[in-house]
């Protein structure tokens, strides 16, 4: 009985570490942070996306006005390419040790991007999202 334990035990530990080392932490938190910056969560827009590019269009509207839109857009898409980008990285380096990214495959995140970008820039453009009321001297 205490032998069968003992295996059972093993066969946990060698699996515990297996899984729970460097690559498999690191891969995984870099998964995590493009999971919450990539549109493959719901949530991600409202709470990440929106609010920085809403943060560097402002900035940039400190500049120039006429600059909060292109960008809103410029960093919104920026968020959402990087987001794909680091989600595809993490889970290659987990699976296969070594991330490999493809130019197709950065052409597929860029063109999905891109169509959550084209509603971002409407809703500027409806004036739904619109730059901080900041008087210009």
């Amino acid at each position: 009985m205490a032998e069968a334990v003992n295996n059972v035990l093993g066969r946990i530990t060698s699996i515990a570490k297996r899984l729970f080392n460097w690559r498999f932490a690191g891969g995984s938190i870099i998964a995590f942070i493009g999971y919450i910056l990539s549109p493959a969560s719901w949530w991600n827009d409202l709470f990440v996306n929106i609010p920085i590019a809403y943060v560097a269009a402002s900035i940039a509207s400190i500049l120039n006005p006429d600059l909060f839109a292109p960008a809103f857009a410029a960093s919104y898409l920026m968020t959402n390419v990087l987001g794909f980008v680091l989600m595809h990285t993490g889970t290659e380096i987990v699976v296969k040790g070594k991330p490999r990214l493809t130019w197709l495959t950065l052409l597929k995140y860029a063109v999905v991007s891109a169509v959550y970008t084209a509603v971002a820039i409407i809703l500027v453009e409806i004036g739904i999202i619109q730059p901080l009321p900041i008087p210009y001297p």
